[in-house]
This record gives C-alpha cells, structure tokens and sequence, in this order.
C-alpha cells in the first residue's frame, strides 16, 4: 500500500503521515500498558510495515530497553526497513526507578545501548525524551547530540517534550530537525511549539494522537474500571477526573467517522494532521487489528464543515485544554 508522505522537517527523510508507535511493546513497567504479547506487538509492527507505514517510533526507557529489543526482531530480515527513531534522556536502575538525565557522558553510552538493542548502524532520528531533572543546560546536550549528529551515529535529532523557550535555545547550538509533542484533540496545549516548528523548519511528529485510546470509541468506564494495575492510565486524570467529558467528545466524532467510511480513531489521528506544521503522527497498536482501525487516517481530509464540528463538540464537552482547531 502506498501511503501520503511527508518531508520531515529540512531533513531528506520522507515519512509517510502516521508511524508505529512502539510505548506499549514495552510490556509491563512503570509507566507500561500491562502485559503484551512479544509475538503480538512484532505481528503489529509487521502488519503496520506491510501496509506501507515507514518508520517506528521507540525510546530506550520503553519497557526498561525491551521495546526497542522488540523493535529489532519485528524487522529481521525485512528488506525495505522502515526508518527507526528512538529516545535517549531517561535513565533506569536495576529496581526500575527512572530518572531524566542528560549528561554528555550518558547520551553518548545510551546511544551505543540504543544501537546494539535496535541492530542498527545508524538510529534515523534520536531524540531527547524530556527535559532533565539533572540540570543539565540544553546547549550543552544539545551540542552532544549534533556531535552524535556529524559522527554518523545517527541521522537526524530531535526533541522530545520541550518548550518553544528550549528550542529556540537548542536552535543557537545546532538546527532542532524535529520536535515529539504530546498532541490530539484533548491535549491541544503543545500548539505554540507546533507553530515554532513551522516557522524554523523543524519537523512534527505528535504523540498521544488517540489520547492513550480515549478517542477510538472503544473506551468507557466499565472499561476503565478493568484496566491492569499496573496500566500507567489508572493513574491518568484523563482516564479519572476528565473521562466523563472525554468520553463524551470521542462520542461526538461518531458521525464524522460514519460520513468518512472510517473509525473514529482515524478521524482523531486526521484532525492533528490537520495542524498547520505538523508532518506526522505516531500511533500505537498493539495487534494488526488496532493498526488497521487508524491507518486510514494517513489519507484522510477533514473538511472545513468536518473540523468545525469537532471545535463545536469540544467546546461543547469541555474536554481538554487549548486551542480547539487548526
């Protein structure tokens, strides 16, 4: 299958408007989605890869370094490999506590775990996964990161997670090639990076499009209620405080969907596409089934009456924070 794409940002990457998203491969950690079957997330991957999606998107701390080991045997001796960006920033003891570091000394050891666990000789985009506790200025690891860059030991980088303030910082050291926001319709609040991007020439690609599966349709709250404990969304206000209103907006897209022909995932994913500045979406699966529900998004135009509805039912629910259409 042949999917839209998209140039991400100034580099010479072509991706194709949605990627695998691979947080939930990870299996069961701190901040997991409960148990998953290995063979199942590589059949998803696999799925996603055969359908023409053409990059995956992973971080070292997913699963404590098991999704990118997940990564790597899903794309065993697939000829045309997808583009393969990953994370680095977020460091794990032996009992699993994670804390943000960004040291020089660190980002240049996670880089060489990072390869060895994803079998690549070079990572497509790395990117630092959040802001860190440390101290650390963002000159400086930013400036380790464009070294990594002029190495060869990755292709592009990236942010994760960071302020408009921090990349117009980063920008002085060394070109931001993209930015990873958290971004759908119910957290709208990543809107001035997203717009930074476009006017610097930085690529997108938005996390969370679905909101952690709040705006598929397939939630409520008996569903909710039998979450694993030890599903990081239990804990999640989206998923407490805010779900009655959540709920009720995933609701509202209902007839989009049905005048599109696709799934009301689909129709969340497409409205971030629909975002001035924003190149791509990293959506999650966790089997082949989940992969096809969203994939027609990748082609999907909302019109002009379509995303006035939807600003309509935002406004009218009083789900999220934020702007409430491109």
């Amino acid at each position: 299958m042949t999917l839209p794409t998209a140039r991400l940002g100034a580099t010479d990457m072509e991706i194709t408007r949605v990627g695998f998203g691979a947080w939930a491969v990870g299996g069961s950690w701190e901040y997991g989605w409960g148990p998953q079957s290995d063979e199942e997330s590589i059949n998803a991957i696999r799925h996603a890869v055969d359908q023409g999606v053409n990059w995956i998107d992973t971080a070292a701390v997913y699963g404590l370094g098991h999704s990118e080991k997940v990564v790597a045997q899903a794309l065993k001796g697939v000829s045309d490999r997808p583009y393969v960006f990953t994370k680095c920033g977020m460091l794990w003891e032996s009992d699993g506590n994670v804390a943000r570091v960004a040291r020089p000394e660190t980002i240049r050891r996670e880089v060489e775990d990072s390869l060895r666990r994803l079998r690549v000789e070079r990572i497509d985009l790395y990117q630092v996964h959040q802001t860190p506790d440390d101290g650390t200025p963002v000159e400086m690891y930013w400036e380790t990161m464009a070294e990594l860059k002029q190495e060869g030991k990755v292709r592009a980088i990236g942010l994760s997670n960071h302020s408009a303030l921090r990349l117009e910082k980063a920008e002085q050291v060394a070109h931001v090639d993209s930015l990873q926001p958290p971004f759908s319709l119910i957290d709208r609040m990543a809107a001035p990076e997203i717009d930074w991007c476009a006017r610097d020439g930085a690529g997108v690609i938005v996390y969370s499009p679905m909101q952690s599966g709040l705006l598929t349709g397939a939630f409520s709250r008996q569903r909710v209620d039998t979450l694993p404990e030890d599903d990081w969304r239990r804990r999640s206000p989206d998923f407490t405080t805010g779900l009655d209103a959540n709920l009720a907006l995933a609701d509202a897209l209902r007839p989009v969907a049905e005048r599109h022909g696709v799934s009301q995932a689909a129709v969340a994913v497409a409205w971030t596409l629909a975002w001035p500045g924003v190149t791509g979406a990293i959506v999650g699966a966790r089997s082949p089934e989940q992969v096809d529900g969203w994939l027609p998004a990748a082609s999907l135009e909302l019109t002009r009456e379509d995303l006035h509805e939807i600003a309509t039912a935002v406004a009218r629910t009083g789900a999220g924070r934020g702007p409430v259409r491109p």
